[in-house]
């Protein structure tokens, strides 16, 4: 804060003897009212260009949105809302075994381990091997915890690409602890062109933002619906949405919300548009998924 700079008693030495100045012609009113009303102006100005400078610092700097940059690359499918749903693709060979999360039951043909699995689909999908053993642990305990939903790896992985490249986002590498290199953090969710707005909901603890929420870690959670839906799907005791077997989970949950088949058109169409209300979005995870889907099935055939 400024102090002020005006003269006191003891400032006007050297001025006692000397002859008074002449005052001043008076100003037209309207010229004073206008000349107070600049200064208060500039005041304003400069007070605004300060508060900017600092909520500026204080704010993580944006990344750009990341529910969309990724998506940029990839096609939306022609297919019809609702008129059906992307092929199946079953974890370590078989979606009718009821399997605990991280392993798989072995079976006469196809991989004994979900690590197996992962390995050999990434090499048919182009799917990072770890991000595969969080989509397929993810489905792996929806079996056990909600068979009807019947969620596949697939959808998942098709959402994991479309938000962050499978954690991969802007550079970022996914270590062997399921954690993407850098934080994947979205843009301020302030209501800007073509932005919704969400006011701070978590007092920036997961987004690093106190005045607006942002979307948070390889599947994009708003940090509201995060606390809601957060899942320890590495069995730490913990559930971070930058992690990506927690917050593979945690999607998967979300999408099985409301008893919802994820197996049939009309369910798998409801829960993407729930992730995300958009049409072209859908789409395009219906295309990844399917194609995931269809390209992994030839690893159920290996020993």
């Amino acid at each position: 804060m400024r102090r002020s700079t005006g003269k006191t008693e003891d400032d006007r030495i050297g001025t006692v003897d000397q002859a008074a100045p002449a005052a001043p012609a008076p100003r037209p009113p309207a010229v004073a009212v206008l000349t107070r009303l600049l200064v208060v102006l500039a005041v304003l100005a400069v007070a605004g260009g300060g508060i900017w400078l600092v909520t500026r610092a204080s704010t993580p700097e944006a990344s750009p949105l990341t529910t969309e940059i990724p998506a940029l690359q990839v096609k939306a499918a022609d297919v019809r809302p609702g008129s059906v749903a992307p092929a199946g693709g079953a974890v370590a060979g078989g979606a009718d075994q009821q399997t605990a999360p991280q392993q798989a039951r072995p079976r006469e043909t196809g991989p004994a381990t979900l690590s197996q699995w992962a390995s050999q689909v990434a090499a048919v999908t182009g799917v990072p091997a770890r991000a595969l053993q969080a989509y397929g642990n993810a489905e792996l305990a929806l079996r056990a915890i909600q068979p009807n939903c019947k969620i596949s790896w697939a959808t998942l992985a098709g959402i994991g690409r479309i938000e962050s490249n499978h954690g991969q986002y802007a550079g970022a590498v996914l270590g062997a602890d399921g954690r993407p290199s850098k934080p994947i953090i979205g843009v301020p969710l302030d209501g800007s062109a073509g932005v919704q707005a969400i006011g701070d909901t978590d007092g920036g603890r997961f987004d690093g933002d106190p005045g607006v929420d942002r979307a948070v870690g390889p599947m994009q959670f708003i940090p509201g619906t995060w606390r809601k839906w957060a899942s320890d799907g590495n069995g730490d005791g913990l559930g971070d949405p930058q992690q990506i077997d927690d917050a593979a989970l945690a999607a998967a949950r979300y999408l099985c919300a409301g008893g919802r088949d994820m197996a049939s058109p009309a369910g798998w169409w409801a829960g993407i548009l729930s992730y995300n209300n958009s049409t072209e979005y859908a789409q395009k995870v219906f295309g990844l998924a399917d194609g995931y889907a269809k390209a992994a099935q030839a690893v159920r055939k290996q020993g």
